[in-house]
């Protein structure tokens, strides 16, 4: 298990935003903590993208289509200059960044 840091905290919170998961806190065990996160959907693949892609503000389509099942389903994370946020807010933002993971 990786410990709890704020980058995994960022992500969390951009999957609660889009309703992957519930409520998630942090539990101190000591070390470096744990997250305990409430599941509300059922997540077909969760995954990381390496090596790190960066991306265009006007090519997400493109790697939406390589790797998430159909149109629409699922979401790219993405590392920006204004924080983690998935593919349709860096669109809506017309911004461009790293891809790092995607779920669906």
């Amino acid at each position: 298990m990786n410990p709890a840091s704020r980058f995994s905290s960022d992500v969390l919170q951009v999957l609660q935003r889009h309703r992957y998961i519930g409520e998630f806190e942090q539990i101190d065990d000591g070390r470096a903590g744990k997250f305990r996160v409430q599941l509300l959907a059922k997540i077909n693949k969760c995954g990381i993208i390496t090596p790190r892609f960066s991306v265009r503000k006007a090519a997400f389509l493109d790697w939406e289509r390589r790797f998430l099942p159909a149109y629409n389903m699922g979401l790219l994370l993405v590392s920006t200059s204004s924080g983690i946020m998935s593919h349709h807010e860096a669109q809506n933002q017309g911004i461009g960044g790293v891809l790092i993971g995607y779920i669906f």
